[in-house]
């Protein structure tokens, strides 16, 4: 979500990750991430796709909720449900994308948190079990890969294009992978450019939007066409 004067400027967290996905696609430098980790990079936001479709207002703050503050009960039951199609569907996927889910909460005391992380714990054991010694030794590494990806995303997403921009939550502190720190900065009003480069070559992607206005009605939709590139 990104305010701007009419109000607020809506993106889904399933779209999100598609362009994460994407990110991920067009990588370059390194070990090239398996097709399971490409996966789980542009499927780890599919809990979102059906909550996403409706807005949910939040009264006190007097805006959308969003992915940091959305009630927990609700959005743990659409995580377990996406991470059960996606163990049917890969393994080595499901289990990158419970520990993304995991680390993010990590810490709170909440009850539904509990509840779900100690759940998701036992599903990653359970996981690590079917995929391959190989596939257990790469996770710690997918997983970070998965976090830079999807920090690149949310930066995309949550800063105007073309506008001074800031590290989104939940990486304030930027976005670093292999003892190598990213940078991304807008170019012009439809390229992000991230340094050093990392891409195979520059290519484009599209978010669709909603917008709605401060009083919960909605005002239109669109689509941004983007570049993004080294």
């Amino acid at each position: 979500m990104r305010e701007v004067p009419e109000g607020f400027v809506l993106i889904g967290q399933h779209d999100h990750g598609l362009v994460a996905g994407e990110i991920a696609r067009h990588w370059a430098r390194g070990p090239r991430p398996s097709p399971s980790t490409l996966y789980a990079v542009a499927q780890h936001d599919l809990g979102w796709r059906a909550l996403d479709e409706s807005v949910l207002w939040n009264d006190e703050a007097g805006r959308p909720h969003d992915f940091i503050d959305y009630p927990v009960e609700p959005k743990v039951r659409a995580f377990t449900g996406a991470l059960d199609r996606l163990e049917e569907r890969d393994p080595h996927a499901a289990c990158l994308s419970s520990m993304h889910y995991t680390t993010l909460i990590q810490g709170s005391e909440r009850a539904a948190d509990v509840r779900f992380r100690e759940a998701e714990g036992r599903r990653q054991e359970r996981l690590k079990g079917r995929i391959s010694e190989e596939s257990v030794g790469s996770l710690d590494r997918d997983l970070r890969f998965l976090k830079l990806c999807d920090g690149l995303s949310l930066f995309l997403c949550l800063n105007e294009p073309g506008r001074e921009a800031s590290n989104p939550p939940p990486y304030p502190d930027g976005l670093v992978f292999d003892g190598e720190e990213y940078v991304p900065e807008w170019a012009d009003d439809r390229t992000l450019r991230v340094r050093p480069d990392p891409f195979d070559a520059p290519f484009e992607v599209g978010l669709p939007y909603r917008v709605f206005g401060r009083d919960g009605q909605g005002l239109g939709e669109g689509r941004l066409e983007l570049r993004i590139s080294g």
